[in-house]
């Protein structure tokens, strides 16, 4: 590494900070709004047109959020907005990785007791090593290209839960699921039924009927939650953290990806196998964020659980296979998202009780429309969990080599640097 040039961040970058309260984002806005979160809000104006590493200014527990973008945005004025001052000495796609993982250490240095401050002083007087330019863009290349995989991915994914939600929609709201399906008969001539061939229920005449949740099929009715599945929460202990065993996960461990298990302390095998007494997850079954952020859901597909839950929701649709998918799709729904907004409690931190999961108003149809919905709609849930699993595997690889290639420890190549 005696080729890698020592500098400070200072003399590499100018640096600037947005103009913009967190408050000015709009919902659906026309450009990226970045703040001191780490979701990217919008706004409907833009300050920036450039590319740009974005990094927070302050937080309370010292976890600053960092991005690079390319394009018209704004920025929060805590937010500093990043850019080379000289592209030929430093590839900004390389010092984004760098600085990515220096976060803790910014996090141990910053100012401040309630609020976290990384200041401009710390900013300039970062200590680095770098490679020559082209070394910077090779490491950059290897690195961008697993994160655009992970990013297309995920793309992927919304893109399925979007399919997901339109044909819930389709049947279960607007009511238009295959004739055929509400009289009780999924095959005609012994031959599996053709969905595509089917008359839409509602559009075609079906017969309806009133009920406290609108008009709904002749021979469906409105029950609660706890009529079709038992409705659980996770364990009131506090386990205490060991060294290995099994995760135990709360609520802030629900992420919109998936579960956080990273962030997540362990637990002995005996204090595991207690909480499973009270609230056992199987396969099939759906999570439910109940404190803090609440309304986080999960459905579980892995074949091997080996987590416990504390502060969570566990609707037990493993009990009765055919509401699975169906239950999770009825909760992610616009009705399922109002229900949980209107029964939030708590001032200093937002919550729902149990009861209140367990009476919650639930449509339910005919057992031969489930069983057709199911067929048709799991392939869609196993390709998004297959998705996420190649995520997981792509994440490790990446934050294994990043270290490494920003060492030197790893280079990228044969024998060319060496």
């Amino acid at each position: 590494m005696s080729e890698w040039e020592e500098t400070t961040l200072g003399e590499l970058i100018n640096f600037t900070t947005g103009k913009l309260n967190s408050n000015a984002a709009v919902l659906d806005g026309k450009y990226p709004f970045f703040t001191c979160s780490p979701e990217t809000l919008s706004i409907d104006t833009y300050a920036f047109d450039c590319k740009a590493i974005l990094l927070a200014g302050n937080n309370a527990n010292g976890k600053y959020p960092i991005k690079l973008y390319d394009g018209k945005f704004n920025a929060y004025q805590r937010t500093y907005v990043i850019t080379p001052k000289n592209e030929n000495n430093v590839d900004i796609d390389y010092l984004y990785y760098l600085l990515s993982i220096r976060l803790n250490y910014f996090r141990d240095i910053s100012q401040g007791s309630a609020t976290k401050f990384l200041t401009a002083v710390i900013l300039r007087n970062l200590f680095l090593k770098l490679p020559s330019i082209n070394e910077q863009k090779e490491i950059a290349a290897v690195l961008s290209c697993l994160d655009r995989k992970i990013e297309n991915l995920r793309k992927q994914n919304e893109t399925l839960e979007k399919i997901a939600q339109t044909l819930f929609k389709h049947w279960f709201v607007d009511f238009e699921f295959p004739f055929d399906f509400a009289q009780g008969k999924p095959s005609t001539d012994g031959k599996p039924f053709d969905p595509a061939q089917g008359k839409p229920y509602r559009s075609s005449g079906g017969a309806m009927v009133p009920s406290e949740l609108g008009e709904i099929p002749a021979g469906w009715r409105v029950g609660t939650m706890k009529d079709v599945i038992e409705v659980r929460d996770g364990t009131h202990e506090s386990p205490k953290q060991t060294e290995e065993g099994f995760h135990l996960i709360t609520s802030k461990h629900l992420k919109k990806e998936g579960i956080d298990f990273e962030s997540a302390y362990l637990i002995s095998e005996t204090d595991y196998l207690e909480a499973n007494k009270r609230s056992r997850v199987h396969t099939f079954d759906t999570l439910l964020s109940m404190i803090g952020t609440v309304g986080l859901l999960y459905f579980v597909m892995e074949k091997e659980i080996n987590f416990a839950i504390k502060n969570i929701g566990l609707f037990k649709s493993s009990r009765n296979p055919n509401y699975s998918e169906f239950i999770f799709l009825f909760l992610t729904s616009t009705y399922g998202r109002f229900y949980f907004r209107t029964r939030m409690a708590g001032t200093t931190q937002s919550y729902i009780t149990l009861g209140s999961l367990r009476e919650m108003p639930l449509l339910i149809p005919n057992e031969c429309c489930l069983i057709q919905f199911r067929e048709i709609i799991q392939p869609i849930f196993k390709k998004a969990y297959s998705n996420r699993e190649q995520i997981q595997t792509l994440t490790k690889t990446r934050d294994a080599l990043l270290p490494k290639l920003m060492s030197g420890k790893l280079r990228v190549g044969d024998n060319q640097h060496e």
